[in-house]
């Protein structure tokens, strides 16, 4: 089922109209370059990634405790990698490929019209969803899969404590 959202913002359409499809024969579809790479593609993990699995322990070493993989808006297909719902602070861990990190970010050759569609609707979609948690009253904090879990736990520490806080007063 589809947002009512316009066209672009959470739909998968990149910004000349076409539909951005990734499984399923379609005569506007953009497709992985081969077989392989589609493999390769549904093989990626969504949740538990070795960045999000440092990231906890450190978290959870610090004496926070906090949802994984947890629906918070209304579109459940949405989920926060690491939620505090009591404090609603929302954490990302984005992996750098995926979405398009600054320092980090690879544009493949092969079927270059593809990957950069698929990362700039990616950037879009993180885009919508940041903003709809904060419309909720949530806090979103994103970090990236290279950057060090211990100083990503000391700051995401920081946020769920002076959010209790506010919340306590």
């Amino acid at each position: 089922m589809r947002s009512s959202r316009p066209p672009g913002v959470d739909d998968d359409r990149d910004p000349t109209g076409r539909r951005l499809t990734f499984a399923g024969p379609s005569s506007t579809a953009i497709t992985p370059s081969s077989k392989e790479a589609s493999r390769r593609m549904k093989k990626v993990r969504r949740a538990g990634t070795s960045a999000e699995m440092e990231l906890r322990r450190a978290l959870h070493a610090r004496g926070l405790r906090y949802r994984v993989n947890a629906p918070v808006l209304p579109d459940k297909r949405r989920r926060v990698d690491i939620a505090f719902p009591a404090a609603r602070v929302a954490v990302f861990v984005d992996g750098c490929f995926w979405h398009g990190c600054p320092e980090h970010a690879t544009w493949p050759a092969s079927n270059a019209d593809f990957w950069r569609q698929k990362i700039e609707t990616n950037r879009r979609r993180d885009r919508d969803t940041d903003a709809q948690l904060r419309e909720a009253g949530w806090q979103v904090l994103r970090v990236w899969e290279h950057e060090d879990p211990e100083t990503m736990a000391i700051r995401i520490e920081a946020r769920v404590r002076a959010a209790r806080s506010r919340a306590g007063s």
